[in-house]
């Protein structure tokens, strides 16, 4: 089996955020680029296999913070669990490093308008957004429209409100569910068209939109904002969930193709056939390639496609301008056409 260039994370700090939400102050033992908004991938080794799983980095690498991520306990959730209820400050973990999309535009002041709308541990990729905004980019203005049950379980509400002190820029709606007020509870297409209706008085085409929360809380809040007129390509989310999405077509070619894969130095030649997806086959072979979700969801197997042809069953990370420059989603993704298919990695870190 290939060598895969783990990077060993020695806990320095805990925190507890709310009754259920703890940060981890993590210090690498090598280099480890990241962006506000992406994710680590945390390996945990089982025996005669490993278990990853993705999470948000809570920490702005422009502000000289600390490397750290924010994990909320899930009753049935085995490795958050692992995380808050046995790690202590001077254990190891091991990552394969930071990836994901949800990050800011290359080109920030393209935009007049930033919206975020997160909901529970939703805040965690976006809180670092939000700071780059405001610190590098303070002609830009900021909006946050927060839901959680209450006070007392609103991740980052004192940092929250320090930050709405200082900036002016910067404006915070929180929705509680425990709130009397329908109107303050929860967002609702009624609810989010008067926020709009209040906060973006110009063109959405100037704004871009961050969600990030439960599947059919994104879903509700994407469908309101196309439905008010919000291009496609300004509405970004990040999904936490890693259940694999049930798939009715079928790729248009199910016949074996043969793959080349080049990563990290190395050329690896695969033969691929429906049922099996690329990144599947890959890891029958032997070769260990970055991924975490293996559901279409984080984009942690991208790779680009330099040849040929790459069908995607799923595929909630990719915008149209990404799928156009040639990149796929190996995890969901299945060779078609008369040519064989090259596919690129980009190096992890």
């Amino acid at each position: 089996m290939a060598h895969f260039p783990y990077i060993t994370l020695t806990i320095s700090e805990i925190r507890l955020e709310t009754p259920n939400t703890k940060s981890f102050v993590l210090h690498p033992d090598g280099p480890l680029p990241y962006l506000p908004g992406q994710f680590l991938t945390l390996v945990f080794p089982k025996p005669g296999k490993e278990e990853r799983r993705s999470y948000s980095i809570s920490s702005n690498p422009y502000l000289g913070e600390p490397l750290t991520i924010t994990v909320k306990r899930i009753d049935n959730g085995e490795f958050s669990r692992f995380l808050f209820d046995r790690c202590t400050v001077g254990d190891s973990l091991l990552t394969i490093g930071a990836s994901g999309f949800f990050t800011l535009p290359e080109y920030i002041d393209g935009y007049h308008r930033y919206f975020f709308l997160a909901a529970g541990s939703g805040i965690v990729p976006i809180l670092p957004l939000i700071k780059t905004l405001l610190h590098d980019h303070p002609s830009r203005k900021v909006f946050l429209l927060y839901s959680n049950r209450g006070a007392d379980q609103t991740i980052f509400h004192r940092e929250l409100l320090a930050l709405e002190q200082t900036f002016p820029h910067f404006t915070v709606t929180y929705l509680f569910s425990s709130a009397q007020n329908l109107m303050k509870a929860r967002v609702s297409k009624l609810m989010l068209q008067q926020y709009l209706q209040e906060h973006l008085p110009e063109a959405p085409d100037t704004s871009l939109f961050y969600l990030c929360g439960p599947h059919d809380y994104m879903q509700m809040i994407a469908i309101t904002l196309l439905t008010e007129g919000v291009p496609p390509a300004n509405i970004r989310k990040e999904n936490f969930s890693t259940i694999k999405p049930v798939v009715k077509e079928l790729p248009p070619d199910q016949t074996p193709h043969r793959v080349t894969i080049h990563y990290e130095k190395k050329e690896y030649t695969l033969t691929v056939q429906y049922p099996l997806t690329i990144l599947e086959t890959a890891k029958r072979a032997g070769i260990v390639l970055p991924y975490s979700c293996e559901a279409g969801k984080c984009g942690t197997c991208s790779a680009t496609c330099l040849q040929g042809k790459v069908w995607l069953s799923y595929n909630e990370v990719l915008l149209d301008k990404e799928l156009n420059a040639g990149r796929v989603l190996t995890c969901v993704g299945f060779p078609y056409g008369e040519e064989d298919v090259v596919l690129d990695f980009p190096p992890l870190h």
